[in-house]
């Protein structure tokens, strides 16, 4: 109870040091639908909301670059929004949830894919806002900045809930009001700027993956909030709602300023509307926020392969190799686009398997049978890997004209047809 109570006297506040693993009782999942869409909203405004849609803007037209957001958040937004009734209906965590179709050794597979994949997220994240920083302060090294960005966010983690507290209900009312004024100020610069086309070219379908699967990104954390509220139907809506409306808003922004700058660097993007202090303050401050989220499910991850860790250890573990790798400076952005479609390759057919597993929702099924450790989902779920793989080769091949959709409608096919023939017998 400790750990949902701290959520739901604070909206916007993840509780860190948490990382409970079990599932919630039916009278503790009180959290309202309000409450998961601004921690869904906290998490998905950060810089590399604003690149996905300056990346789009790269060698597109402006009109077609919308076009493949909306969309693009639409349907990203809704295949995680699928998935989100099943932490109201279970009450337990995304990583134990997907023991189900996986078994327990594939879904340790998957936490350390999520573990690993979380460390260039907190990396990206820590660069693009020292570019920005270093905009104002050119003394300053963007190294240097990207770090103290890293180390930042793992101590507030540390900190407990108490000072995550502080820092969000400081960084919310911040963000938006940036938001808002570099918003007004990029659209009053596209009124007296000629679109300028950039060097790099992505097509109609490789803008819509991209999009997708930035979107996707997110549906491994499907159930980890979702289980502190009672109702499906509502969870699913406000987590549709709370993504789509971010994504899109935040991507469009961020197709607007490439529009105008010509760059998709984040500092030369400011630079173009007058380089305003509060955009700079918007990026710094969403980049430690949704690290927060990102340190978060990582030690949730990292505590399902291995439950003897402590909270402490795992947050400081995982925050500050993420620091470290930040050091790495300008290649984050430089290799933004290919590190978002292999995440895609990854987590598109596993969405596409979870959706399988999950629609019927498998009402024989108790909780308690996940963590058994000599239990029916205690040996590796073939169907649902051979699933996965089979997306995943299908992402792959049919990347250049549109891998998403063909990924997931095979691995949701695939793992139906071999369940089926497995419980024949």
């Amino acid at each position: 109870m400790g750990a949902f109570s701290r959520v739901r006297r604070t909206p916007d506040l993840i509780s860190m040091n948490a990382a409970d693993l079990e599932p919630i009782p039916a009278d503790q999942k009180t959290q309202s639908p309000l409450d998961l869409f601004l921690i869904f909203a906290g998490a998905n405004v950060v810089a590399t909301t604003f690149v996905t849609g300056a990346t789009l803007k790269a060698g597109m037209p402006f009109g077609w670059a919308i076009m493949a957001i909306i969309a693009g958040a639409l349907i990203g937004a809704l295949l995680v929004a699928l998935l989100v009734p099943v932490g109201s209906l279970w009450g337990v965590p995304s990583i134990i949830a997907l023991r189900a179709p996986l078994g327990r050794p594939g879904a340790h597979m998957v936490a350390i894919i999520l573990y690993v994949t979380n460390f260039a997220w907190i990396a990206l994240n820590n660069v693009i806002a020292a570019s920005v920083i270093e905009s104002f302060f050119p003394s300053l090294s963007m190294r240097v900045l990207a770090v103290g960005l890293g180390i930042a966010a793992t101590l507030i983690v540390a900190g407990g809930p108490r000072l995550v507290a502080v820092a969000n209900r400081a960084a919310v009312p911040l963000m938006v009001v940036a938001g808002g004024l570099l918003a007004y100020l990029a659209l009053q610069a596209m009124g007296t700027t000629t679109e300028t086309p950039l060097s790099a070219t992505l097509s109609m379908w490789q803008s819509l993956d991209l999009v997708i699967a930035y979107q996707v990104s997110w549906i491994l954390m499907f159930a980890d909030y979702s289980r502190y509220s009672a109702s499906p139907r509502r969870s699913g809506v406000a987590v549709f709602a709370s993504l789509a409306i971010t994504s899109i808003l935040g991507m469009s922004l961020g197709a607007l300023l490439a529009a105008i700058s010509g760059s998709t660097d984040p500092g030369a993007m400011l630079a173009a509307v007058g380089s305003p202090p509060l955009g700079a303050a918007l990026m710094a401050v969403a980049t430690v926020t949704t690290n927060l989220v990102n340190i978060y499910l990582s030690a949730i991850a990292l505590r399902s392969l291995w439950p003897w860790i402590k909270d402490t250890q795992a947050v400081l573990l995982t925050g500050f190799v993420g620091a470290a790798l930040s050091v790495l400076s300008r290649g984050w952005i430089d290799g933004y686009s290919v590190f978002m479609g292999t995440l895609g390759l990854i987590l598109v057919p596993l969405g596409g398997v979870a959706l399988a597993q999950f629609f019927p929702f498998p009402t024989r099924i108790e909780p308690r049978e996940l963590y058994e450790t000599a239990g029916p989902f205690s040996r590796p779920g073939w169907p649902g890997l051979m699933a996965w793989a089979a997306g995943a080769l299908v992402y792959w091949r049919f990347q250049e004209t549109g891998a998403t959709l063909p990924a997931l409608i095979l691995s949701f096919a695939v793992f139906s047809v071999l369940r089926r023939k497995r419980r024949a017998p």
